[in-house]
């Protein structure tokens, strides 16, 4: 069974930092890319930042580049999110994201979502 949880949430000043894990597990981490999105009360939810299953591609939308940084280590089948100079409008659920392919039923997995609150 594929499986990503999310941790690292939490309430935060502005100006301040979290770094949020995804674990996975019930597939083969290292052949997956991974993402993370998030959705803030009545917005749609949103890309914010993804990696390739090689560690060498690295996507970010806008409103977090050059705050936001992506990694993975394939050893803990962990992706992490360093966010620093958070912003009030950061303030969402954070989700996991990969999508399976053929082998894993062609479908989206999500994570249940960890909740970054920050401050002003």
């Amino acid at each position: 069974e594929v499986q990503l949880v999310e941790s690292g949430g939490g309430l935060v000043q502005a100006g301040g930092s979290l770094r949020l894990s995804c674990a996975a597990s019930g597939f083969t981490f290292d052949d997956y890319a991974i993402g993370w999105f998030r959705q803030s009360p009545g917005k749609e939810r949103e890309g914010v930042s993804c990696i390739s299953s090689s560690d060498d591609i690295t996507y970010y939308a806008d409103s977090v580049k050059g705050r936001f940084t992506i990694s993975r280590d394939n050893a803990k089948n962990t992706v992490y999110l360093q966010m620093s100079s958070l912003k009030p409008e950061d303030t969402a659920v954070y989700y996991c994201y990969t999508r399976g392919d053929s082998g894993l039923g062609s479908r989206d997995y999500w994570g249940q979502g960890t909740q970054v609150t920050v401050s002003s």
